[in-house]
């Protein structure tokens, strides 16, 4: 098991075409989800920052792959939020574009799919998903907004997610709440393990 102090983080670049794209040899950890998610807000939670990768008060604010270098060993790459239907359709392109290369171009060590614990999956969570299934990487869900559910309700989210993702029992879904902390330290130790 990697241990991470993820107190020690610096912010590398934003790369908005794939010539900007950080190369390293360091273990590339990408960050997935739609632009409502939280997906900010799960990153900055884990690295215990307020406001480290950008939380914007629309969704739809990371138009670009933003690079952050974790303990001096590992990357943390903060991926496009996708599926915002204000963006423009060529930004829309533009944005499937870089994920497709992106995904064609770079070795995803370790995959976090985040979604919305209560909603299933979208079409473009599915198509997330598969990016993900097909590069090969180790990945985990992360089922964010829990706060927002019922207890009771949450383990029958977690399963209908799993159903509709079609996902493999070595996947974990994991109940998160970037709002209270819920979840961060299952999130961190799947990461620590799958490194």
């Amino acid at each position: 098991m990697t241990v991470l102090n993820v107190n020690n983080v610096s912010f590398l670049r934003s790369a908005a075409r794939p010539e900007q794209f950080v190369q390293s040899s360091d273990p590339k950890i990408v960050f997935a989800g739609k632009s409502n998610v939280g997906k900010s807000s799960v990153i900055n939670r884990i690295l215990n920052r307020k406001n480290y990768a950008r939380v914007g008060s629309e969704p739809g604010k990371t138009v670009h792959i933003n690079y952050f270098r974790v303990d001096g060993k590992v990357l943390f790459i903060d991926l496009p939020g996708y599926g915002y239907a204000k963006v423009s359709a060529s930004e829309k392109a533009r944005w499937a574009d870089l994920m497709e290369t992106f995904f064609h171009r770079e070795t995803v060590d370790i995959g976090i799919l985040i979604l919305d614990s209560r909603h299933l999956p979208t079409k473009d969570d599915h198509t997330m998903c598969s990016f993900l299934k097909d590069s090969g990487c180790r990945f985990a869900v992360v089922a964010n907004k829990t706060d927002k559910l019922k207890k009771s309700e949450i383990p029958g989210n977690l399963q209908a997610i799993r159903d509709a993702l079609v996902l493999a029992d070595e996947i974990p879904v994991i109940p998160f709440s970037a709002e209270k902390g819920d979840g961060r330290g299952a999130l961190l130790s799947f990461l620590q393990t799958s490194l």
